[in-house]
């Protein structure tokens, strides 16, 4: 086993995040800018469609991260039964459940259930599809609806916090199953649709457009929220989360709800391209 996959276990996970959490709000001018600086330098962010493309005008690391972008630069597909790319990013995996199991990488697989912290909610997805999108340090760090959605309820379940980089999802069994995480449930024409944001060491955090702040706290047991009285929907292309640096986000669709466009692995993805189309019912 590499030496960094053996740290990955080693590792006090949450204090980390901690920690990184307090350094990336920090409003002290000099940190604040060193931070900013190396990142913006050694991964080439492009700043040119965010509403402030200045890095030195962001109050802290944590604001030049969720950085939001000018209206209009995400715009979504004119055809109107095509579900559109929710994140910024590359496709880490995408395809068939099979079995109720989701494809992690070479070797490597969890269940749905296991992701989903619920065994019952799972069952609507066996045989369905799911998307596995990785957001770097470079990326857009929001995450925006693929398709018009009712929320009905969230579930944040606890657990670790290792890396989410390639080199990690290819050596960690199960690895998003054991991540701490939020999972967004939400009612569609074509049924339910989960999307989960998945936490990662050092960019753990999580909020969404409905409830702030959610992760943060960390959880010491799954924490169920219902908000179907709410009347929270959210259409096809509207914000609904974001993470606090980055890491990924996992979509699952229940069987025969959609057909996805053929990508390769680690091909890169953009908010407003075609992910699926929808399928004829």
């Amino acid at each position: 086993m590499r030496p960094a996959v053996v740290l990955q276990y080693l590792l006090p996970h949450r204090l980390l995040s901690a920690l990184a959490r307090q350094i990336a709000r920090s409003r002290w001018q000099p940190l604040k800018s060193t931070l900013i600086n190396q990142v913006y330098r050694r991964f080439r962010v492009d700043l040119d469609e965010a509403i402030e493309s200045d890095p030195a005008r962001y109050a802290s690391f944590n604001a030049f991260f969720t950085r939001a972008l000018k209206p209009g630069a995400r715009p979504q597909p004119d055809d109107e039964a095509v579900l559109s790319l929710p994140a910024d990013g590359r496709l880490s995996q995408q395809g068939r459940i099979e079995q109720g199991r989701i494809f992690q990488a070479k070797g490597h697989s969890y269940t749905a259930s296991e992701l989903l912290g619920d065994a019952q909610r799972a069952e609507a997805f066996d045989g369905g599809t799911f998307v596995n999108i990785y957001l770097s340090p470079r990326d857009y760090h929001r995450v925006h609806m693929p398709w018009g959605g009712r929320l009905t309820d969230t579930l944040h379940v606890p657990g670790r916090l290792f890396s989410v980089a390639p080199w990690a999802v290819e050596a960690i069994p199960r690895l998003f199953a054991r991540n701490e995480r939020l999972v967004c449930h939400f009612d569609t024409d074509f049924g339910p649709m989960a999307i989960v944001m998945v936490g990662a060491i050092l960019v753990s955090g999580v909020e969404t457009v409905w409830g702030g702040e959610e992760i943060p706290p960390y959880a010491a047991a799954p924490r169920a929220r219902d908000w179907a009285d709410k009347s929270i929907k959210l259409e096809r292309g509207d914000e609904m989360a974001r993470f606090n640096y980055g890491s990924t986000v996992i979509l699952l669709f229940p069987p025969g709800a959609i057909e996805l466009v053929e990508r390769e692995s680690q091909s890169p993805t953009r908010i407003g391209g075609a992910m699926a189309r929808r399928t004829p019912t």
